[in-house]
């Protein structure tokens, strides 16, 4: 297949994200996060999953429901309910501080010093992102913009934990996304009916609604997703990463109505300039396996050189790939 219709189908995956806040608020029973996150995660891992047909094994079922607590259980939950109660624009460009949690929780976590690059266009991200949600027109919703700053920080420990963890032999990023979608959900149903009681009735609309969200916005999207990113490589998959806010704010002024200032329109233009300049640049696509296994061989002070240096790159354009992961919802 050629490479720009694989950019393009992996395109389709951020796109569709960015529906996400349109699609919970015109269509879904109102005020019900929890269920919402649930009807999305559930299902779509259990459709992964037996695609996929590999079970974890060993110590990965602990680490699969602690990837999927923190990709899933938390993130899905409170990213509905910024969804409830902010502007989908402003909800999605929120989530932009992503790269400044996963910078200091890799530093913390991974022993990754960030790269300078890294760490300015994410405090630039911010600073657009302050813009957005400060000079915005009309009092913003506290809980809101607190329920979205949380879903990003528990995607970006997921994200790290994921990479400190890696995969299990034989075992790809289709099932491992699988095993926390089931997680998650599992984890989200008992939440689900203590809070918000048995499952809201539901119309065709709303049905049609979570049928989207579940097959579409997440079983199909990540895996077009995780097809791109081994095909394309993640950096640069990672540059369609901004399409999902600039979906979502883009649904929200010309199908919903939602006017955006021109300093708010200011800070995403900010915001998504710094998230591209963020990927771009960041290294080749060889992994660290094939450094490291180039350098042992090659012995002596070149091979130790080769080494060495296939490890700092790797280091350098892994920081770079965990700053744009993020952003990718």
């Amino acid at each position: 297949m050629k490479r720009s219709v694989t950019v393009l189908l992996t395109a389709l995956a951020p796109v569709s994200w960015g529906t996400t806040y349109a699609v919970t608020t015109e269509f879904l029973p109102a005020d019900r996060p929890l269920f919402t996150g649930l009807m999305r995660a559930l299902p779509a891992g259990l459709v992964l999953v037996a695609l996929a047909r590999v079970l974890p094994r060993g110590v990965w079922w602990a680490k699969a429901f602690a990837l999927g607590a923190l990709n899933i259980g938390a993130f899905f939950p409170l990213l509905f309910v910024s969804a409830y109660r902010l502007p989908g624009g402003m909800a999605a460009v929120v989530g932009s501080v992503g790269p400044l949690f996963v910078v200091g929780l890799s530093a913390l976590l991974l022993g990754q010093r960030p790269a300078a690059r890294t760490l300015l266009t994410g405090l630039v991200a911010a600073f657009g992102v302050s813009l957005v949600v400060l000079k915005g027109a009309g009092a913003l919703d506290t809980v809101g913009v607190l329920a979205a700053v949380a879903s990003t920080a528990s995607m970006a420990a997921g994200t790290v934990l994921t990479k400190k963890w890696g995969r299990p032999d034989g075992v790809g990023p289709l099932a491992l996304t699988g095993w926390q979608l089931t997680a998650g959900g599992l984890l989200i149903a008992p939440v689900a009916f203590l809070v918000e009681g048995a499952p809201p009735a539901l119309d065709g609309r709303a049905a049609g609604g979570y049928l989207y969200l579940a097959l579409a916005n997440t079983a199909v999207s990540y895996w077009l997703w995780f097809r791109g990113i081994g095909r394309l490589g993640a950096t640069r998959a990672g540059f369609l990463g901004p399409l999902s806010p600039l979906t979502a704010a883009v649904v929200g002024w010309a199908a919903l109505g939602q006017a955006l200032t021109p300093v708010q329109v200011a800070g995403m233009a900010l915001a998504f300039g710094a998230t591209v300049a963020g990927q771009v640049g960041t290294g080749g696509r060889a992994g660290s396996r094939t450094g490291g296994r180039v350098g042992s061989r090659a012995g002596g002070r070149a091979g130790r050189r080769s080494l060495f240096s296939s490890a700092e790159k790797t280091a350098r354009k892994d920081s770079m790939d965990l700053t744009g992961s993020v952003l990718r919802r």
